[in-house]
């Protein structure tokens, strides 16, 4: 009776040995799934991502696009506009097209053999794009009239920004980034940062009493731009007061002159050199143009505020994560 007793005892005990192995080995692999779910597959990140997704389609001026439908993440991508390939270049986005011909300097990377050329911004290269097999198109106003052929291509979306309403359809196409590529908070993150640059800029000029003029230099010819212009995020977003309120919002200004400069007589005067920002090695004489005895008369010239802007990220790449930090510095440095 005493072996049996003992016997019972014993095998009490090694059963409850096993079962706290069994816990432990439970535990351990529960913890390990939990590690794996904090670490998502590339499906994982393309399905918290919602697709399909359809983004809406547009109207800009003469031109319509159309709605479009993506099943899943695009992984071939082709970028004509350099801001948006500027924000998906902060965004951490591949991109395997681009035009290579004007690539502003601080996206450089993008000319190299790695890349397919697609042609120039007004010119694509259809048959180089189409051998390709792109999953999906990004154009703006440049390629609008190529919008048709390349929609034949691959699911083409206008990225434009509205410079009529910048902040609302600059923020769009941020989330449209990330939204489309998993980036979501990298997104919101970014654009947050960018909006507390504003803000810091804002608060420089609303107690400043000068009175900015924005003008383009291009071939020896000078065009003014006013709020709702192409530039007119300088009084739109930034703040600054216009030197003169009766230009015309229009995607190329208003054609003036020297003397036009003289009379609007600005107290800062910002320059955008289209020249040095599409010609090779960035050759120009708009500084020594602009720089003469009849601009000289004015409160700028005389107090030593007349400012280059950064030609490439003006007007070749804006509307980008990137391109509109350094816009925002620029007008900063000017009211500092």
């Amino acid at each position: 009776m005493k072996n049996w007793k003992l016997l019972t005892v014993l095998m009490a005990m090694m059963l409850l040995v096993l079962a706290a192995c069994g816990s432990k080995d439970e535990a351990k692999k529960e913890e390990k799934d939990s590690s794996a779910d904090n670490k998502p597959s590339e499906a994982q990140k393309e399905e918290a991502t919602a697709y399909p997704i359809t983004i809406p389609g547009s109207t800009q001026g003469e031109n319509t696009f159309k709605e479009v439908t993506l099943e899943k993440m695009p992984e071939k991508v082709v970028v004509f506009d350099y801001g948006f390939l500027d924000t998906l270049d902060a965004l951490d986005v591949k991109v395997a097209g681009v035009p290579q011909k004007s690539v502003p300097k601080y996206l450089s990377k993008y000319a190299d053999k790695s890349y397919v050329n697609i042609g120039a911004l007004k010119e694509p290269d259809f048959e180089a794009i189409s051998e390709m097999n792109p999953d999906i198109i990004f154009i703006s106003g440049r390629q609008a009239a190529a919008y048709d052929e390349l929609s034949k291509i691959a699911p083409t979306v206008f990225v434009g920004v509205d410079a009529k309403d910048f902040m609302p359809s600059f923020k769009v196409n941020v989330e449209l980034a990330g939204k489309i590529f998993g980036k979501e908070k990298e997104a919101a993150d970014a654009f947050a940062a960018y909006e507390a640059k504003v803000e810091e800029v804002k608060a420089a000029t609303a107690s400043a009493k000068e009175k900015a003029l924005i003008v383009l230099g291009s071939e020896g010819a000078l065009s003014a731009y006013g709020p709702g212009s192409r530039f007119g995020v300088i009084h739109d977003v930034y703040g600054v007061k216009a030197a003169d309120e009766k230009i015309k919002p229009d995607t190329h200004g208003d054609n003036v002159s020297f003397e036009y400069i003289r009379d609007t007589n600005p107290d800062v005067l910002f320059v955008v050199d289209r020249d040095a920002a599409v010609t090779p090695e960035g050759e120009s004489g708009t500084k020594a143009a602009i720089e003469n005895e009849i601009v000289g008369a004015t409160n700028a010239a005389k107090n030593s505020k007349i400012f280059y802007l950064d030609p490439q990220v003006w007007y070749l790449s804006g509307g980008g994560l990137t391109s509109e930090t350094q816009k925002a510095d620029d007008i900063l440095k000017a009211f500092k």
